[in-house]
């Protein structure tokens, strides 16, 4: 009786061995069929082949319908708009150093028109040219003192 038992219990050990190695198989094969089909539905081709591709294609817009350009179109879209945006600081900063560059011309000559301005003035201020403007205007009462100035004092009332 214990020998029946034994053989019963190697039966099913066989049993179960042989179905857990066709389990593995299965298994072993749903993965590569999974792998396979991944496989196919993963593609990088285009729908249109890259010798079919001429210029009657490309203008047509027939090149927008092409699979790589559909799955990149967000990165394509974010190129443009920062090359738009760079176009649009380049452009802002190209007028700004216009500008700039005016500037500093009217500033420069408006240090040339103040210097001019200030040295003409300081000619025109001088004693020299003060007494002879007064000699040469003879209804002038004013005249060059010959006494040397003196200073007055005053005594405090304390």
């Amino acid at each position: 009786m214990n020998e029946k038992k034994n053989d019963i219990k190697e039966a099913e050990v066989n049993n179960k061995g042989k179905a857990d190695k066709n389990n593995i198989k299965e298994d072993a094969a749903e993965k590569t069929s999974a792998f396979e089909r991944l496989r196919q539905s993963v593609s990088e081709e285009d729908e249109i082949p890259a010798s079919s591709m001429t210029l009657r294609t490309i203008l047509g817009g027939d090149i927008l319908y092409a699979e790589v350009l559909r799955k990149q179109l967000l990165t394509i879209t974010i190129i443009v708009f920062f090359a738009i945006i760079y176009i649009a600081f380049r452009y802002q900063c190209q007028q700004d150093m216009i500008t700039i560059d005016k500037l500093e011309v009217r500033l420069k000559d408006a240090k040339y028109k103040a210097l001019s301005s200030s040295s003409t003035l300081t000619e025109r201020c001088r004693e020299s040219h003060v007494l002879e403007l007064l000699k040469s205007n003879k209804d002038s009462l004013l005249k060059v003192s010959e006494q040397p100035p003196y200073i007055i004092n005053i005594p405090d009332n304390e």
